[in-house]
């Protein structure tokens, strides 16, 4: 597909790779190290995707986090995918983040991706009604 910018990026782009998947840096960071995991038959959605390309994709997701430890000390991680318009999927073709986090880096971590929005669904703790 010669329109999707995940199917034509260059080579001298490509962080690490595997025969399934590529890891290139996001050029609109979140964070210091942010990197997208892509695999390398077009795809929109993470649930078209093979078996063999999940496992390709988690295991060059485990070689990017060695990079990454590496070269920027992290002290955590985010890794999501967003599926479909709604979920904030902007480029459709399947590719995973991985956003490093740092000590600091916000005020409050807890939660995680969590807070980027109100939840719909009101949180009970077990045993409450």
């Amino acid at each position: 597909m010669t329109d999707c910018m995940f199917c034509t990026f260059s080579e001298k782009d490509i962080l690490a790779q595997n025969e399934l998947a590529c890891a290139i840096f996001d050029k609109f960071p979140v964070n210091e190290g942010h990197v997208l995991i892509v695999p390398k038959r077009h795809s929109a959605s993470l649930f078209e995707l093979t078996e063999d390309e999940v496992i390709g994709i988690w295991e060059l997701a485990e070689e990017v986090k060695e990079i990454l430890e590496d070269r920027f000390h992290p002290d955590g991680y985010n890794i999501g995918v967003n599926v479909g318009a709604a979920a904030g999927q902007t480029i459709f073709h399947m590719h995973v983040h991985v956003i490093p986090r740092y000590n600091g880096d916000v005020s409050d971590p807890r939660g995680g991706i969590r807070k980027i929005k109100k939840s719909l669904v009101p949180y009970v703790m077990e045993g409450e009604e």
